[in-house]
């Protein structure tokens, strides 16, 4: 401690209305001259310790400072203006009688209710208040003490010195407590700022490890829950760290037989090929993105898949995310898409061929016919000529395959009953096939019908047959099945060529070599054939796609190589009545006489062999090469005109139907007769054309016309069919 904390405050308030009783503590107090020798008398007997250091003597023998007030209010108010000077009492002198006003006991409770830690001496002679009283008053304090009168001086001097030292020590423990509070109080609001510090950080921390936490379950959740194929793998070994399920299923393993394992340990990708061009294009800091390639499964079976990947961090190492796309369905439909677009073309380009190589034949046929006729033919040429017309009726039966494959072949549908159409082929199946193969029959219950066309169901299921046994070149079972079948918009996904509604499905199954893919995509092609030279015209399975694509079905292929082939031929059932076969009454061969006939046709030779077939007939002709020609003759020559013979296409713009109803507008009675070599149901649709009757197909011999035209002019007229 220094040398000022050891100066005690010397300010004393004596508190009397006895006048003389401040100027006795002034005496004793050394607060004026009269009392000065007695003064140091006193200190001289009290401190006589020589030991004492200079200053401390110094100190002990200063002298206090006495101020007085007469009345407890007036003490209160010196109290306070002292303490807002800077200069606060120590101790004061408080007499307990003061009249009038308050007494000391009053003006002590006044005085500490403002200035508590003022040292107090109650100077009383114990006959106004008894010490409970006053403490019941005060309460109990250390910074009070009781004076009786009348007091010693010695003792007066005692209390001064104790109370004043008092007050100093307690006002600089005080001041070292408010330091010590300050202190205490500046480090406590620094830990608590770098609690509150902390704790941030702790709660960031929190935050961000929870959010971390969140992440990682969003991303394990996306992660194993995404449809999509996703595997995270190692980059430098391309081993499997993880997978989803769709991984599995895309791949055919089961997740532990996936993991740590490396491409090239399973062999994914066929080759080193793609993973080292996947691989490339990573290091390279290239995201991939969508590419093309082919995976094998455990089962061997090939997918199509387009494939995305990138580098990311796992802890303190690159691994690689890889997003597969299953795109084998989309690869599949897209090739479906193209083999029926280029099979569309080439049924065009074959539709357009039949039909100028029907009017060839129907002019080579017509000749040959006409010639035979002749009763002096050499019998040499009369066999030449039966040659000819026989190579001409391949030729036409290859036009109608042509036509068959285009769905432009003319065909005769009825409602009929699939069950005994099958039955009834399945005895001309059997004798085609031969001894070495079974024929296995498994007919629906109760089918209903459908609306199609005899011969071309019988050609259909024949030519499957045929192709059935020959890839069994060994024998083997051949079954055929009917069923009912029903699509609704659910179904087409994978069938590009269906529709929905019901069905009935026409199988025919083999055990035999089965075919690869590469066949399967060019099967239904003209003309395409596995067959050796001279043993297949690659015509059979094309027909069968004509004519079921013309009956409005559709044809699918199932095939695997060593274990054979399904066919299955969906055609469309009909709410009709099943149609009985018409009973054909014999022909009337009678003369027509004389009659006019207008032929329009476009192809020059075929005017000229059909001029002459009707001029042998007997019947006068007027040939024009299009519609408006024609039109042009019938101003002419209309009243002369019995009978229209046109081709239902014609160029000039004007049809074979505009041109029949122009002319029937002015003569309803005019008798018109058709041909064509298409189906009139895809050039005349909204006619009723009949074979034999109003109708004439391509190619036609000399007789057909002759029948025709009989047919024509014996019977009650030939409508138009409008």
């Amino acid at each position: 401690m220094n040398d000022r904390a050891l100066i005690p405050n010397k300010r004393i308030l004596i508190i009397d209305d006895n006048p003389a009783i401040h100027e006795d503590f002034r005496k004793i107090l050394g607060g004026g001259p009269a009392g000065q020798s007695a003064l140091d008398e006193l200190e001289n007997s009290l401190f006589e310790d020589e030991e004492l250091d200079e200053p401390v003597a110094a100190c002990v023998k200063s002298r206090f400072e006495i101020d007085s007030a007469f009345q407890g209010q007036e003490g209160l108010e010196m109290v306070s203006k002292a303490a807002a000077e800077g200069r606060p009492y120590s101790m004061a002198f408080v007499d307990v009688r003061m009249p009038p006003g308050w007494d000391g006991i009053e003006t002590i409770s006044r005085i500490w209710e403002r200035h508590g830690d003022l040292q107090i001496v109650i100077c009383t002679a114990y006959s106004d208040y008894s010490w409970n009283e006053i403490t019941l008053k005060l309460g109990h304090s250390d910074s009070m003490v009781i004076l009786k009168k009348p007091f010693d001086n010695v003792e007066v001097m005692q209390l001064a010195h104790a109370l004043t030292n008092k007050w100093e020590v307690t006002q600089q423990a005080d001041k070292q407590l408010e330091l010590l509070d300050r202190q205490v109080g500046d480090r406590t609001a620094e830990l608590e700022r770098a609690n509150a510090k902390l704790k941030r950080e702790i709660e960031e921390r929190a935050r961000a490890q929870q959010a971390l936490q969140v992440s990682e379950e969003r991303f394990s959740r996306a992660f194993k829950s995404n449809p999509m194929p996703m595997a995270i793998l190692t980059l430098e070994e391309q081993r499997h760290v993880d997978v989803n399920e769709a991984y599995c299923e895309l791949t055919g393993y089961e997740r532990n037989e996936l993991i740590f394992q490396s491409f090239k340990d399973l062999d994914l990708f066929k080759g080193q090929a793609v993973q080292e061009k996947i691989f490339d294009a990573l290091l390279a800091n290239r995201a991939l993105r969508n590419h093309s390639c082919s995976l094998r499964r455990k089962d061997n079976k090939k997918r199509s898949l387009q494939i995305s990947a990138e580098i990311f961090r796992l802890g303190a190492d690159p691994h690689l995310l890889l997003i597969a796309q299953d795109v084998t369905e989309r690869v599949n439909l897209e090739s479906q898409l193209r083999q029926s677009q280029k099979m569309e073309a080439v049924g065009q380009l074959a539709a357009g061929v039949a039909h100028d190589f029907n009017n060839i034949l129907t002019v080579i046929r017509g000749h040959i016919d006409l010639q035979m006729m002749s009763d002096d033919m050499d019998e040499d040429v009369q066999d030449t000529l039966s040659q000819v017309g026989e190579a001409a009726e391949r030729a036409a039966s290859l036009t109608r395959q042509l036509l068959a494959f285009s769905r432009k072949q003319v065909i005769r549908r009825k409602t009929l009953c699939v069950n005994g159409l099958v039955s009834d082929t399945a005895n001309m199946v059997r004798r085609l096939i031969g001894e070495n193969y079974t024929l296995e029959l498994d007919l629906g219950v109760e089918l209903p019908p459908v609306f199609a066309d005899v011969c071309a169901v019988e050609q259909v299921i024949m030519n499957l047959a045929v192709n059935a046994r020959d890839s069994m070149p060994d024998g083997g079972l051949l079954c055929i099945r009917t069923k009912a079948a029903f699509f609704d918009r659910s179904d087409l996904g994978n069938r590009p060529e269906a529709r929905s509604g019901n069905f009935i499905c026409v199988t025919v199954e083999d055990h035999g070599v089965g075919m690869p893919e590469s066949v399967q995509q060019r099967i239904f092609e003209p003309f395409f054939t596995t067959k050796g030279v001279g043993k297949g015209t690659g015509m059979g399975l094309a027909t069968v796609y004509g004519l079921v694509k013309q009956h409005k079905g559709w044809i699918e292929l199932d095939s695997v190589e060593g274990e054979g082939t399904t066919f299955r031929v969906y055609l469309p059932i009909s709410t009709e009545r099943i149609d009985q076969a018409p009973v054909k009454l014999p022909r009337r061969h009678v003369s027509v006489g004389f009659k006019t006939v207008l032929v329009a046709e476009d192809e020059k030779a075929l005017r000229r062999i059909v001029a002459a077939t009707l001029q042998h007939y007997g019947y006068k002709t007027i040939l024009a090469a299009s519609g408006p020609e024609a039109l042009d003759l019938w101003r002419e020559h209309g009243d002369e005109v019995d009978l229209l013979l046109t081709d239902m296409v014609m160029p000039g713009g004007i049809s074979g139907r505009d041109l029949a109803e122009q002319m029937r507008s002015q003569n309803p009675l005019l008798k018109v007769i058709y041909t064509s070599g298409y189906s009139p149901e895809l050039i005349c649709e909204g006619m009723k054309l009949t074979e034999g009757e109003n109708y004439l197909p391509k190619p036609y011999s000399p007789s057909d016309l002759a029948d025709i035209m009989e047919h024509a002019f014996t019977e009650e007229g030939v409508t138009v069919g409008v």
